[in-house]
């Protein structure tokens, strides 16, 4: 049982992680179901050569197939970046109630920082946004992964 954002957000750190060691920039996502963590996934991108192979896609799939259901009304997902307008799309579409995030995006953020996807009155659903949850961990590893790819590529 999970108790808080926080401690989910240590399961979502640990995904990330796993990212790395595939060359993948490290974001991890955890779906949660009455405090229990039913998916957990990170990127995939490059190891699938799939476009939409995002943390928060896949740990939504996965959420959908344990339960048995597309609708994930009393779920929560709790992800170590801001989605992006894909993810962003996916969560409304799922009917995600809650998006616990860590750092922002400020070059594709949809929940605040290049977008307010969420507070459009006009979608059929918007989800509680927490952001900042465990932001110091979140930032550093993004911070470290794109200061390591700039170094390998000069």
């Amino acid at each position: 049982m999970v108790d808080s954002f926080e401690l989910a957000m240590e399961f979502a750190i640990v995904q990330a992680e796993l990212a790395l060691q595939h060359g993948e920039v490290p974001v991890g996502a955890v779906v949660l179901h009455e405090g229990r963590i039913i998916a957990a996934r990170h990127n995939e991108r490059e190891e699938r050569n799939d476009p939409t192979a995002h943390a928060e896609i896949l740990a939504i799939r996965d959420a959908s197939e344990v339960l048995g259901r597309w609708r994930l009304f009393d779920c929560d997902l709790v992800v170590t970046l801001e989605p992006c307008l894909m993810c962003a799309g996916a969560l409304i579409n799922s009917r995600i109630r809650t998006l616990a995030y860590g750092t922002s995006d400020p070059k594709a953020g949809a929940a605040g920082s290049l977008y307010n996807f969420f507070a459009d009155p006009r979608l059929n659903h918007n989800p509680k946004i927490i952001h900042s949850v465990k932001l110091k961990e979140t930032k550093s590893l993004l911070e470290t992964f794109f200061l390591q790819k700039r170094r390998f590529q000069k």
